[in-house]
């Protein structure tokens, strides 16, 4: 899951599914700079934590991180999301195209 660059180009952001860890990852530049963890349950997805690298707050990667976990997600399950973590709430609440993912499979 590669980010792309506002350029159109492959950019040095990557979002990494860890499943054996419940966890999306974020790396720049080949360095883990943020994550996102998760639990599973029959029905739902549920994002607990969110965290960035404080030296790299600011730069919007965390939308990248959650906008990827969220996008995976939804292919690949038909659970609903519960956003147990605030950023995780917000961003949803800011994106009306993903607040679907808070109903579905109910």
């Amino acid at each position: 899951m590669a980010a792309a660059s506002t350029t159109g180009q492959p950019a040095e952001t990557e979002v990494r599914h860890e499943p054996a860890l419940a966890r999306y990852t974020l790396w720049r530049h080949d360095q883990n700079v943020g994550l996102t963890d998760y639990s599973v349950t029959p029905r739902e997805v549920r994002f607990t934590y969110t965290e960035v690298d404080p030296a790299r707050r600011g730069q919007g990667l965390a939308g990248i991180l959650i906008e990827q976990a969220l996008d995976d997600v939804r292919v690949r399950t038909t659970l609903s999301v519960v956003a147990e973590c605030p950023y995780v709430a917000k961003w949803i609440d800011e994106h009306a195209e993903y607040q679907d993912l808070l109903t579905r499979g109910r």
